[in-house]
């Protein structure tokens, strides 16, 4: 039904982001990789392949910074098992090369230390789509850095909407200090992607 939005990015956060075209401003969902393309945008002018899920209770926006990662999530969608709120974790914990790669080598385990994906659903990724990922086409991210206290509650946010309970999140979050070696501040995304694995 929508094949991208193009326009000014209206506003920004690790997992939604709003494009205002021509005055409409629309609501996507996205992952934490196409944030990081986002925050380089140039002028705040954005396009974003979309897809649309339709559900008894709602109508979501997924918006992809590129074709590869909209392909790679509508494969994941495609599996038994895996929802589209899955599958934007597994784009927010894994690059598509990441993911095309377990896929390619059967790395079963790699998979399954995404939230919410099981033994089976693991095992179900890696076999439905081995045939299936040699198409997609390659992802380059690179991260921003950010403030650590701004990074913190954004990466609160965001576990939070990703499902994770907000105590827990806290409680994670104080536990640790969220610096390099070299001393400096981890960005919001290498937290969020942390406490993908850790929570």
């Amino acid at each position: 039904m929508y094949e991208y939005f193009e326009g000014r990015l209206a506003s920004l956060e690790p997992t939604q982001a709003v494009v205002d075209c021509g005055g409409v401003g629309y609501l996507l969902e996205i992952t934490l990789n196409t944030y990081q393309q986002l925050q380089k945008a140039d002028e705040g002018r954005v396009k974003l392949y979309a897809h649309h899920v339709v559900r008894e209770d709602a109508h979501l926006l997924f918006g992809f910074g590129d074709l590869a990662e909209r392909e790679m999530f509508r494969l994941l969608i495609g599996v038994n098992g895996v929802g589209a709120q899955t599958a934007r974790v597994m784009l927010s914990s894994l690059t598509v090369d990441d993911l095309k790669g377990a896929i390619a080598t059967q790395d079963v385990r790699k998979v399954q230390r995404v939230k919410g994906i099981g033994a089976k659903t693991a095992q179900r990724i890696v076999l439905e789509l081995a045939d299936k990922v040699g198409g997609i086409g390659v992802s380059t991210v690179s991260p921003m850095a950010a403030q650590a206290n701004v990074a913190r509650d954004e990466a609160l946010s965001a576990l939070v909407m990703l499902g994770f309970q907000k105590t827990a999140v806290e409680k994670f979050l104080t536990a640790n200090d969220w610096r390099h070696a070299d001393g400096t501040a981890m960005t919001v995304e290498e937290i969020i992607k942390v406490g993908l694995q850790k929570l």
